[in-house]
């Protein structure tokens, strides 16, 4: 349902992963075929460092983790973005502020053109949970900001239940981040997902490419119209369309 809400989105959208406070594992975590264009592989893609001092060095090890990929690598760079984390074409920006009580620990969107093509990524670290005992520590920082920045990538959650053993990767939910096993870094399904995404080349490339990008805020109200709803899972689905072929496509998932 979503996957198929998401590719009639408009040529040119952007898309929204929320891990909140909170349901299968998959044998596939592609998040809807979304990637980067580019011509040739390994490919490189900056991620612009718009963090406090606290956050640093977990932006830095989430970059080695997911260098560690046959198709991609990261180099972290200085920031471009502003205090609403704004989207800069080409590359991804990670951002830090007290969000507010809003339910998520962190969120990551995706800007597209062109169907599947990614063309821009923000990643947004919630610090009014971070600052609080429960979520403060390394183990959440390094999880939380691996899974997200693993999102501006095309990679999906491998499970979203919270109680299940932990999978031993980041891109898993969980109450407990350092299992056993650790769910702290990547793991083997996730790098091969990513070489099943990234098989093929394109005739162009996204990666750097100067373009104007949709974005919305961290409120509710900002994210336009609720499309799907469910009561079993608690997700909701909102589209705020900014005319033009642009739209902005919001996935939450809700704190219990």
């Amino acid at each position: 349902m979503r996957l198929k809400l998401l590719a009639a989105a408009a040529t040119a959208a952007a898309a929204t992963l929320t891990l909140t406070l909170t349901t299968s594992a998959q044998a596939s975590h592609s998040w809807g075929g979304y990637h980067w264009a580019r011509t040739s592989n390994p490919f490189t893609l900056q991620l612009g460092d718009n963090l406090s001092s606290t956050w640093k060095s977990y932006l830095s090890t989430a970059s080695s983790d997911w260098s560690s990929s046959a198709v991609l690598d990261t180099t972290v760079v200085t920031g471009q973005s502003n205090s609403s984390c704004r989207a800069t074409s080409g590359r991804v920006e990670v951002c830090n502020r007290t969000y507010g009580n809003n339910g998520w620990l962190g969120l990551a969107s995706i800007s597209l053109s062109s169907g599947t093509h990614i063309s821009s990524g923000t990643v947004q670290l919630n610090d009014t949970y971070f600052n609080t005992s429960t979520y403060n520590t390394p183990s959440w920082r390094t999880m939380v900001t691996c899974q997200e920045v693993g999102h501006t990538f095309g990679l999906d959650h491998q499970d979203t239940n919270q109680t299940n053993t932990n999978l031993g990767t980041c891109m898993d939910y969980t109450n407990s981040p350092d299992g056993p096993p650790s769910n702290l870094h990547p793991n083997s399904h996730d790098y091969s997902e990513l070489s099943t995404i990234y098989s093929h080349t394109d005739s162009s490339s996204t990666v750097g490419l100067a373009a104007d990008v949709p974005s919305v805020g961290k409120s509710k109200k900002s994210w336009g119209k609720r499309v799907e709803h469910s009561d079993s899972t608690g997700v909701d689905t909102y589209v705020r369309d900014f005319g033009r072929g642009k739209a902005v496509v919001t996935y939450v998932f809700w704190a219990n």
